[in-house]
């Protein structure tokens, strides 16, 4: 099987590379733009001589050789060229979350897939990950009684000074609220099977970095579901630059029956580094990425549709078109 990576904007392009060799895959590499990205971030034939992948200098010529998919890194706003681009040329799709930074470019894309017969699927590692495997598992057990609210958290440094596209809203879709509700919004998604929100309202603000960046830096999404459920989502840049790692991701699920508490990143070993004089954490047990690729190449493999699809990365897209609309106007926002 080969598997061609389009763009290296994203920073999990070099997990996923590494994630493939491990499974076995033939890997190749296209990231035409990293020229207008500014000087420093890594990218182009430097970072593929570095992952020791096959480089083509433009996706046509990428897509020429016939990858049995593809797994899309770019920036946000480019999610839908690419995966219009890789269906035509009838490769199998994983993108980056967001799956786009509109509903409407979401659900081209899926339509774009569909048309070509093939998989389109979204790049959600925590799905992935044994913390919330636990969760779901206490969930679908019954155990928790009948969930009436959750907490959820995705907070981590702002990613301005390795991947600036991040804070541009025309490539990004926004700030931090673009960023870190989907993951949270996921988790739900796959929890409630599928059920729609039905109302969202939110708040941001940029109190933090206000003196690097016009786009928000942290932000609360509350969400009623259609089954009830209340949840809020804290999608902050609010790690300061010398935390232990990138950030995190807690989930608290409250039900009738019980509590449950999750968090994405726990697997860890404390320290310290005398020569950086800062705090470290050492992760052990599975990894997430590694799985995530891993369900992209199956699907392949086995003719089936990997999880989460397309349809699951628009009801995430939802949520967040919706919150931003609720920020303009400061009220809530159905989702009809």
């Amino acid at each position: 099987m080969k598997i061609a990576m389009m763009s290296f904007a994203h920073l999990h392009a070099v997990s996923y590379v590494h994630a493939l060799k491990r499974l076995g895959i033939e890997v190749i590499a296209s990231d035409p733009d990293h020229d207008t990205r500014p000087a420093g971030e890594a990218g182009g034939a430097g970072l593929a001589a570095d992952l020791g992948v096959p480089y083509f200098d433009d996706y046509q010529a990428l897509l020429a050789t016939k990858p049995d998919g593809v797994i899309i890194c770019s920036e946000n706003a480019k999610h839908r060229e690419l995966t219009e681009l890789a269906a035509a040329a009838g490769a199998h799709v994983m993108s980056e979350k967001p799956i786009a930074t509109s509903t409407a470019d979401a659900r081209a894309m899926i339509d774009a897939c569909a048309a070509a017969g093939v998989n389109l699927m979204v790049a959600y590692p925590v799905r992935f990950s044994s913390a919330f495997a636990a969760t779901k598992a206490a969930y679908d057990s019954g155990s928790l009684g009948q969930v009436l609210s959750v907490t959820g958290t995705n907070n981590g440094r702002i990613p301005l000074d390795s991947r600036s596209w991040f804070v541009d809203p025309a490539l990004a879709g926004g700030g931090s609220l673009a960023d870190h509700t989907v993951h949270v919004a996921d988790l739900l998604d796959s929890l409630f099977d599928g059920t729609r929100a039905a109302e969202v309202y939110a708040s941001v603000n940029k109190i933090l970095h206000a003196d690097k960046v016009e786009v928000e830096t942290a932000g609360l999404v509350s969400i009623r579901y259609a089954n009830g459920v209340l949840a809020t989502i804290d999608c902050s840049w609010s790690k300061p630059p010398n935390y232990p790692t990138w950030g995190g991701l807690t989930l608290q699920l409250v039900g009738t029956g019980g509590i449950a508490d999750m968090d994405a990143f726990n697997s860890r070993v404390d320290g310290f580094s005398e020569a950086d004089k800062k705090s470290l954490w050492l992760a052990y047990g599975g990894d997430a990425d590694t799985a995530l690729v891993a369900e992209f190449v199956d699907s392949i493999a086995t003719g089936r549709q990997a999880q989460p699809d397309g349809e699951a990365g628009l009801r995430s897209m939802e949520i967040v078109e919706a919150a931003y609309q609720s920020v303009s106007s400061g009220e809530p926002v159905a989702i009809s």
